[in-house]
Parts: structure tokens; sequence; C-alpha cells
């Protein structure tokens, strides 16, 4: 009898094994204060650390590949966590996706080595931002209108992204209080695509980013489109590393992390 009991505890008092994954998931940042936490103000890391926390009845904490600023969404962004192997992917991906509600979903789940890091390893990140001329109230949060009666200039909206990868620092499109040592970034695509008549979007990938970066680069574009700054300026900017006199950061709700690349993903 004695032999039984020892049995029955060394098997439930067997620890469960520890694996490092992926998060791969998707979020409309409107109601966000950004991705990390805050004390006081809503973050997507906060809800997922509560329903993890919540599912494994333990603290659990989470390493994203970035921030994103408050109002910013994500279509394509990543998180790791060391987990214990508790539930198998569908299920855990089903009840946090419940759990979650609406505005962050989880795409996928990917394991891992225990070495691999989810900012540290990512090679390239990509945004889009959204801009366009005339309102749309089903887009209203996740685009910015720039209601300026159509007078902006598409030619001068991409000779001014194109100018940007002419360089490799980028001091003049950082936000003031980062805490960086520096501020060299390798640009792999800078451009402007006009999707419609009334609609733009940029698009942007580098290997790294600097806080408010693209926002500060988006309003220099329209800036020079519309008159308002001229390029030779934007150029003695960044061969300086000053910052520009007319530095605009457009709202945030146009703005989308739209593609994180690792080497060992596909």
């Amino acid at each position: 009898m004695i032999y039984y009991q020892l049995r029955l505890f060394i098997i439930f008092e067997q620890p469960f094994f520890m694996d490092r994954h992926f998060f791969n998931i998707a979020y409309n940042g409107t109601r966000f204060s950004g991705w990390q936490v805050q004390d006081n103000a809503p973050s997507v890391q906060a809800a997922i650390e509560e329903a993890l926390t919540k599912l494994y009845s333990s603290k659990i904490s989470i390493i994203g590949c970035g921030r994103t600023d408050t109002g910013v969404h994500a279509s394509d962004y990543f998180f790791h966590v060391d987990l214990e192997d508790r539930y198998n992917v569908k299920d855990l991906m089903y009840k946090l996706n419940l759990m979650l509600g609406a505005e962050i979903l989880i795409k996928s789940i990917i394991g891992v080595e225990d070495d691999h890091h989810a900012r540290f390893d990512a090679t390239s990140r990509s945004y889009t931002y959204h801009l366009s001329l005339q309102k749309d109230p089903f887009r209203q949060d996740q685009t910015y209108l720039f209601d300026q009666g159509g007078n902006i200039d598409f030619e001068l909206l991409n000779k001014a992204a194109s100018l940007l990868l002419e360089f490799d620092e980028f001091f003049t499109f950082c936000k003031t209080h980062s805490d960086v040592t520096n501020y060299r970034c390798q640009l792999f695509e800078s451009y402007w695509e006009r999707v419609s008549e009334y609609d733009f979007e940029y698009h942007i990938s580098a290997n790294r980013f600097l806080r408010g970066m693209v926002r500060l680069i988006v309003g220099m574009c329209i800036n020079v489109a519309i008159g308002k700054l001229d390029l030779e300026e934007v150029k003695s900017a960044l061969s300086t590393q000053s910052r520009l006199d007319r530095a605009w950061s457009v709202p945030a709700k146009g703005l989308f992390l739209t593609k994180v690349e690792y080497p060992y993903i596909e």
C-alpha cells in the first residue's frame, strides 16, 4: 500500500518540459498604448501575458520583436516565450484567441531552438503607411485622411522616399529622448505606391528602425510633395545628421508593421 501511494506521487509530480515558441500574431492597435507593457495603460503585450498567465496558472512573460507606438497596428508580429508542454499547438491557439477577443489574433505558433530570439534574430522589418485624400467611414482607424483637396505630387513623394536609400544614419528621423546608442539603419526599400485615385501607401523595409522613424519619414515625404519642404533641405539634414525645421510625425493610425523576417522561418 505504501509502495502504491509512492508511485502515484511520483507520477503526478513529474515536471513539464519547457520549450521555446515563436508566436506569429496580428493586432489592431487602436485602443492599445502600443506593444510594450506600460503602467496604467492597456498594451498588446500585457493582454497576451495576462491570458497566458491564466492558462498556465503562473506568471508568464513574453519578448516581442520590437515596440510599436500607441495606435500603431501589426499584420505580422512575432514574440517568443518559454512554455510548459501541457497544451498542443491547436488547443493553445484556440484558447488564446477566445480569451484575447477581436483585436488580437494568434496566427501560428512555431517551435524553435532555445536560443532563438524574437527581437535580436530578426533580419528585416517592413512597414506600410496608409494615406488617403478622401474620407472612408470604414477605414477611419486604419488610414490617415490627408484632407488637402487632392493637392499632393506623387512624383515628389517618391523622390523624397528614394532619397533615404542614399543614407545609413537617421538621427534626422528619430524622436527625441530615444534610448539608442547609434542611429544606423540599413534600408532595403523605400517607396510610395498609388493604389487608387485617392489612396497611397508608403512601403519601407530595414534591418532596424528608430523610435518614431517611419511616421517622421512619412511626414517629410508629404511636406515635400505639397511644397512645404525642399528635397535639398532633407538631403542637407541627412548629410549633417541634424533635425528638420519642419519635422512632422503623422498620426499613428495609418501605420502597420507588415512583415518580420528570420533566417530560420519561411
